[in-house]
């Protein structure tokens, strides 16, 4: 196995740790560890006692070697908590520094309760540190560690321009509600507390990293992140340039993760909990997603199956069915036209002819390939990306592409059935499949 797949198997024992000791949370584990991987922050948004601070800390756990800080902020919250002691030795120097060991500066994993309620002394240095993972040191600027920083919050910020900087840089948030199955209800008493067993390291995050920014975005999915900003405009929703372009940088990321170098829509598919600033936003966001995912899904299948151009030769000849029909009725009725008129009706009904049954045969074809990668799509899914969920709903889509080809054939069936008064020869397409 090479580097990617090493990894990726790994992954996979980590998910199945985190599912085994959290229920019911397992999209927010996968996106979880796509923004590990990526170098985003995340924003859990919930009431206490939904294990957001256990989740994060046992994410830390998964690597072997990562220091861990962890912080509960409220306004009394001073720098020195935070970031440090001044050093009194620096001090008799007349240098103003920090002694940063063992404080979030020095840290490749944190967690940040109520970041929200920090003061402004706090939240200044944190950006820098979110963002450029930069802390200001005194005159120093000083490289932090930070792989992956979690903050939650039981309530979002009001309108404070320096709460909306700081939430700008938490590119994924996520709301965690109290489980809600009985069967997880079952299960929670019978949860151990035991640490868990270690299976990546930081190595591990940096080998992503590199493959991620050689990945190529194309130009389906660039349409497809200026078809969403527009869409999300238009209702009056604005992401920053800085959102967006991280955005683009995940899905890269997420194909690297399954050892590709160019990036396709599925991995795509954890985008709607990167755009909502309330959560009761999240609801229309997943709507308009999903419908630029279905319309890059369709551009990302031309290949495969060309709906697209099917459509357009049949909606070509339907255009022209009036002016067609009449020539065929002309000329049963015996109806004089002139030499120049037949002979170039008779070439574009034969035209029309040839091209009909030539679509139709090929269509025919592609949709019978279809219909036998239909028999196991979940895994052809999880094929292109191992981190998707519910596999079986995401099948649906391409259900519908196919339903789409069906109604094209149908159409090109019943306007040859129209024209010539007969079957389109060579079609057997089964529809009731």
């Amino acid at each position: 196995m090479n580097d990617i797949e090493v990894i990726q198997h790994k992954l996979e024992q980590a998910i199945e740790q985190l599912e085994a000791r959290f229920l019911e949370r397992e999209e927010l584990i996968r996106i979880l560890l796509l923004g590990l991987m990526a170098g985003e922050n995340a924003l859990l948004v919930g009431p206490p006692g939904t294990a957001k601070s256990q989740l994060a800390r046992a994410v830390a756990q998964l690597f072997d070697g990562g220091r861990w800080f962890d912080y509960l902020l409220t306004r009394f919250t001073t720098p020195d908590e935070m970031f440090g002691p001044v050093s009194l030795r620096q001090l008799k120097l007349d240098h103003y520094v920090r002694q940063t060991d063992g404080y979030l500066p020095s840290a490749e994993f944190a967690f940040l309760d109520e970041i929200f309620k920090a003061n402004s002394a706090i939240l200044n240095a944190l950006l820098s540190i979110l963002n450029e993972r930069i802390f200001f040191n005194g005159q120093d600027k000083q490289q932090t560690p930070l792989r992956f920083l979690i903050a939650a919050s039981n309530e979002l910020p009001e309108d404070n321009e320096q709460l909306e900087a700081l939430y700008d840089r938490f590119l994924i948030r996520y709301e965690v509600e109290y489980m809600k199955q009985m069967s997880s209800y079952e299960r929670m008493f019978q949860l151990t507390d035991e640490p868990l067993a270690p299976v990546l390291s930081l190595s591990h995050i940096d080998i992503v990293r590199n493959a991620s920014v050689k990945v190529v975005l194309p130009e389906t999915l660039i349409y497809m992140l200026y078809q969403l900003k527009t869409a999300m405009e238009e209702k009056e929703f604005r992401l920053s340039d800085r959102r967006w372009r991280k955005i683009g940088q995940v899905w890269q990321t997420s194909a690297a993760l399954n050892g590709r170098t160019e990036a396709n829509v599925w991995d795509t598919v954890f985008t709607p909990h990167m755009l909502w600033d309330l959560p009761e936003d999240y609801t229309t966001l997943h709507d308009l997603f999903q419908q630029a995912f279905q319309e890059t899904l369709k551009a990302e299948t031309e290949r495969e199956l060309p709906l697209r151009r099917y459509d357009r030769i049949a909606k070509h000849w339907l255009a022209q069915e009036d002016a067609l029909h009449a020539f065929q009725f002309k000329k049963e009725i015996g109806a004089r036209l002139s030499q120049e008129e037949q002979l170039k009706a008779k070439a574009n009904l034969e035209e029309c002819k040839l091209e009909l049954e030539e679509t139709a045969r090929e269509l025919q074809g592609k949709l019978v390939q279809w219909l036998q990668r239909e028999k196991d799509l979940p895994g052809y899914i999880r094929n292109r990306n191992f981190l998707v969920l519910q596999t079986a709903h995401y099948a649906v889509k391409y259900t519908h592409l196919r339903i789409q080809g069906e109604r094209t054939l149908q159409s090109l069936q019943g306007l040859y059935r129209t024209l010539f008064d007969r079957e389109l020869p060579g079609i057997e397409y089964d529809y009731t499949l």
